[in-house]
């Protein structure tokens, strides 16, 4: 004898059916979760793009810096490379001035040839000698009548004068030298002191 519900299976389309398929197959279903949006994706590219957008203008900025600072530190080289000669060769300069000052002007007109030729010699070897040092950026300070400034002068003592406004330079001591826009050495001064305030 037969089950009669196993009669009504086989003849009940709906028992005997498969099993009602999803849209996707489980993978399908499964990659379609773990894909992105295509939006969130694109978005990441923008932002990655400006990423690196953002560090490449960083570098091109700081190559651009480092290309000015050698520029700098180049010319500085050529300007300042002679300052430790150049500051040596200031006490040739001061001892030649100082043994051409040292010769009277009574003795300089009354010399004869021999010792008026020596003492010309030594003054054209001192203008060469500026004129050289003048080639290489150094060159003599001029303060004489002008405002005292402590980056290129040094003070050793004032002077009691009403006429001149005070911290005028009146009286040079030892010149001073600069080489290009710094000191090389300082000019030893005198100021004034007592006059209208500049």
């Amino acid at each position: 004898m037969t089950d009669p519900k196993a009669n009504d299976a086989q003849h009940d389309p709906a028992a005997t059916a498969a099993p009602h398929p999803t849209s996707l197959s489980e993978p399908d279903a499964q990659a379609s979760v773990n894909e992105p949006e295509p939006f969130t994706e694109l978005e990441n590219l923008y932002a990655e793009n400006a990423g690196l957008k953002d560090k490449l203008l960083r570098t091109l900025a700081e190559m651009e810096n480092l290309r000015r600072r050698t520029e700098k530190e180049v010319a500085d080289a050529k300007a300042y490379g002679v300052t430790a000669m150049a500051r040596d060769m200031l006490g040739f300069a001061d001892n030649l001035a100082r043994a051409l000052a040292s010769l009277p002007a009574e003795a300089r007109a009354a010399a004869d040839a021999q010792l008026a030729g020596f003492v010309e010699g030594m003054e054209v070897t001192a203008r060469d000698f500026a004129q050289r040092l003048a080639r290489h950026g150094v060159k003599k300070l001029e303060p004489q009548g002008q405002k005292f400034d402590p980056n290129m002068h040094e003070a050793l003592f004032e002077i009691p004068d009403e006429s001149v406004a005070t911290g005028t330079v009146l009286q040079v001591v030892e010149e001073g030298y600069a080489i290009g826009e710094r000191c090389l050495r300082p000019a030893k001064v005198g100021v004034s002191r007592g006059g209208p305030k500049a």
